[in-house]
C-alpha cells in the first residue's frame, strides 16, 4: 500500500502544476466575459464530456469515471468564476 501511495504522491505532483495552469487560463478568460450569462457554456461542457470520455477509453480508463471527474473540475471552476465575476 505505502508503494501504490508513493506513486499516487507522483502522479499528484504531476497534475497540480497543471490544475495551477488550468486555474490561471480560467481566471484570464474570466476577465474576457462580459456577462455573467457567459460562464456556463453547456455545449462546451459537453464538448469536453464526449472528448474526455473517448480519451478516456482509448486509454483503458472508465470512461463515466474520469468524465465524471472532469465535470467536476469544471462545476468548482464555474463556481470559482460566479463568485469572482466582477461587471
Amino acid at each position: 500500500m505505502r508503494e501504490i501511495r508513493k506513486r499516487i504522491d507522483i502522479v499528484d505532483s504531476k497534475i497540480l502544476p497543471l490544475m495551477v495552469k488550468r486555474s490561471q487560463l480560467v481566471n484570464n478568460a474570466l476577465n474576457l466575459k462580459k456577462k455573467k450569462s457567459e460562464i456556463v457554456d453547456i455545449k462546451r461542457i459537453n464538448q469536453i464530456k464526449k472528448k474526455v470520455s473517448n480519451q478516456a477509453k482509448k486509454l483503458g480508463a472508465n470512461p463515466k469515471l474520469i468524465s465524471d471527474i472532469w465535470v467536476s473540475i469544471i462545476k468548482n471552476f464555474i463556481d470559482f468564476e460566479k463568485k469572482n465575476f466582477k461587471r
